[in-house]
């Protein structure tokens, strides 16, 4: 199989849901000898997002590892759950978990994206052994409120993309400001990673119960901070991308994570905000080289 393909796996979660991921490259038990990569994706997000890193990392030239590309519950091809108030980091987690369990796979390098940045924060707390290394992309212990309350407005909002030819556009309409890197086919393909095709019409590919677990939040709302947590994490290899333009993870958060853990890797993803794609030029090479190390 070429590196740049990938399989499709299912596999349940520790209640029973079941549960997909991709891989790509080759597994220990194939005869890799990497140590492997697991991609977390954001909120609402799910493996697609990975694909071209993933298929980079993979491949010679990113290093020849095998990765692992996991839909969350509820979103892409994981099953929906009927219990929504199963949708929490500490559940994702368990399923994060078993993910691992199913792969084989006993210590890994992990890169979270936003919500999959928090679940590695959990991690570290029920699994620590398991992680190799952490790569946090536009992530931290701090999330600032207006980030997330934008966050909230745009997937709540009551219309979308009325066309597959329309949807592009859509998107460079509401993050185009804070994304001026990105070309049309990086619109189109963010397209394609974020919607799934429902009779010829472009469907957000999650559970909309997910993205109303939001809607109480308001400017006052206090979300608690996980520096406990960070300061867990302390002891291992470290990366952090931030957004240029990120309205979710500060630099004077980034700034203090790297006081509480020196060799912290910081790099900036310019022309992007949250959260940033991660296969485009700067962020690509820093993480090949993170994970080379």
């Amino acid at each position: 199989m070429d590196r740049s393909e990938f399989r499709e796996h299912l596999f349940r979660g520790q209640d029973g849901l079941q549960l997909y991921a991709r891989s790509y490259g080759l597994a220990a038990s194939s005869g890799g000898t990497k140590v492997p990569v697991v991609c977390l994706p954001g909120l609402t997000r799910n493996s697609r997002d990975f694909h071209e890193l993933a298929g980079f990392l993979a491949s010679p030239a990113g290093g020849g590892h095998f990765v692992i590309s996991l839909d969350s519950r509820g979103r892409g091809r994981s099953e929906r759950d009927d219990d929504k108030r199963r949708y929490t980091v500490a559940m994702e987690t368990l399923d994060l978990i078993a993910a691992c369990a199913h792969f084989g796979v006993e210590r890994a390098i992990f890169i979270g994206t936003s919500r999959g940045g928090l679940i590695l924060h959990h991690l570290v707390g029920l699994a620590p052994t398991l992680i190799a290394a952490v790569i946090l992309n536009d992530i931290g212990p701090v999330i600032e409120i207006e980030g997330l309350l934008r966050i909230r407005d745009y997937l709540n909002a009551a219309t979308g993309p009325a066309s597959w030819l329309a949807a592009p556009r859509y998107l460079q309409s509401i993050h185009g400001a804070d994304f001026p890197i990105l070309r049309d086919d990086d619109w189109h393909g963010m397209a394609k990673a974020i919607y799934r095709d429902e009779g010829g019409l472009p469907v957000a590919d999650f559970d909309p119960a997910i993205a109303a677990q939001l809607r109480p939040l308001t400017a006052d709302t206090s979300l608690p901070d996980l520096w406990p947590q960070f300061d867990a994490l302390a002891g291992l290899p470290m990366m952090v991308v931030r957004g240029e333009h990120s309205s979710l993870l500060s630099e004077i958060t980034v700034g203090e994570m790297k006081h509480r853990h020196p060799d912290l890797v910081t790099v900036t993803a310019i022309g992007q905000g949250h959260a940033p794609l991660l296969h485009l030029d700067g962020p690509r090479q820093a993480i090949a080289a993170f994970v080379r190390r």
